[in-house]
């Protein structure tokens, strides 16, 4: 169990796996895994990081540990039920209460009115990420930041791109009050679930 990697997406999330979890093999993988080299073949990963929200009474904040996501291609994947229970008990012991609904994994930035069709269909959140993971074994923390409520741009999908544009700029000081707080926390909670795995 030693071997467990973490699997990231963005700088943010990997940069607070890094700091909770300095003994563990932290991996930032891209978005929608487009840097994805190091996660193949490896046979346990905890997807760790953020989500947009589908449901309005989902905060930014809010704790998604998943026991199924439908990819990308239609399927469902079970997660891991000893890991996911560990994550589980982890956010418990921190007073959290996580919403364990299943997620989805899409390929694009997913807002307005296919965000209420995802919630429809009982999806707490979304990702780019967890759905695409072919490890044998798989668990997810993902802390919501984006909502129905205060959704973001798609150019967000090219940070460095979408800092250029002062229209954006609103939204980038809101993601980094936001962002790193989020991925701290589900950091945190992969950290203290893996803390008494030797």
């Amino acid at each position: 169990m030693a071997s467990i990697a973490i699997v990231t997406a963005t700088s943010v999330e990997a940069k607070a796996a890094r700091r909770a979890m300095p003994d563990r093999d932290v991996i930032e993988a891209g978005i929608a895994l487009c840097h994805s080299g190091r996660v193949e073949g490896l046979p346990t990963v905890i997807s760790c990081g953020l989500a947009g929200g589908l449901h309005d009474h989902l905060p930014t904040g809010t704790v998604v540990i998943p026991f199924d996501v439908l990819r990308p291609d239609g399927t469902s994947m079970h997660c891991d039920r000893d890991l996911s229970e560990r994550l589980i008990a982890a956010a418990r012991a921190g007073g959290i209460e996580p919403v364990t609904d299943p997620i989805v994994t899409t390929m694009d930035l997913v807002t307005g009115e296919d965000r209420r069709a995802w919630a429809r269909r009982g999806y707490a959140a979304v990702d780019m990420e967890t759905g695409l993971l072919g490890a044998a074994r798989v668990a997810a923390v993902r802390v919501v930041l984006d909502t129905p409520l205060r959704e973001l741009s798609e150019e967000w999908l090219a940070p460095a791109r979408a800092l250029l544009n002062p229209r954006l700029w609103p939204e980038a000081i809101w993601l980094a009050r936001h962002g790193p707080r989020c991925a701290k926390l589900a950091a945190e909670i992969v950290r203290d679930a893996l803390s008494s795995i030797h």
